[in-house]
């Protein structure tokens, strides 16, 4: 595999959708446009549609790197984008998890469906289980996520989740908290390579 990224990447999650309100894609772009400002680059799952799509057009309009990890078996109904800095066509969904894990040094979702739900739960788990201490953000645009919050909130009422586990997923309301966030662990010198999920 040769890497021609040179930039930190930072794990988006998002949804092949747009969703149905404009304040998703205008955040979904504002924040795309901060990472590549602030010289950090994205790994995605390699769509050329929806958020996933904006947000890879954004962050490469601005000079920012992008990094695309797909399974081929979605390759009909993603469309796979074109004009990335790395792209990667895997075989299983796992490949896909693991492959963008590796690359990131920090993780954040953005509004989508049942994989962006997934992927982020999946990376927190990771996180609980002492496999990484990268910083896992929900992006919480207009309230997107409050039922997520409140549920995990009710697994730590219910005994099921410790305060501590549960702290560790991070709710940003605006472009600037996610940033915020993110920034103490792209800034270290080497921490692409430091840890593997």
């Amino acid at each position: 595999m040769s890497m021609k990224t040179t930039m930190p990447l930072v794990a988006l999650y998002c949804g092949s959708r747009a969703g149905n309100k404009p304040v998703y894609r205008e955040q979904a772009i504002l924040l795309a446009q901060q990472l590549a400002q602030n010289n950090l680059g994205v790994v995605y799952g390699g769509a050329s549609i929806g958020l996933m799509g904006q947000v890879a057009d954004t962050v490469l309009a601005h000079g920012g790197e992008v990094v695309g990890v797909i399974p081929a078996f979605l390759l009909q109904n993603e469309i796979a984008h074109a004009t990335l800095t790395e792209l990667y066509v895997v075989d299983t969904m796992h490949e896909r998890k693991a492959m963008m894990a590796e690359r990131a040094s920090a993780f954040v979702a953005l509004p989508g469906g049942l994989g962006t739900f997934e992927e982020i739960l999946e990376v927190a788990t990771w996180g609980q289980l002492a496999q990484h201490s990268k910083p896992i953000v929900l992006f919480n645009v207009q309230n997107y996520y409050q039922g997520l919050i409140d549920q995990l909130a009710h697994a730590v009422n219910e005994g099921f989740l410790s305060p501590e586990h549960c702290a560790k997923v991070v709710v940003c309301q605006t472009v600037e908290e996610v940033m915020q966030a993110i920034q103490l662990a792209t800034q270290q010198p080497g921490s692409l390579q430091t840890e593997h999920v």
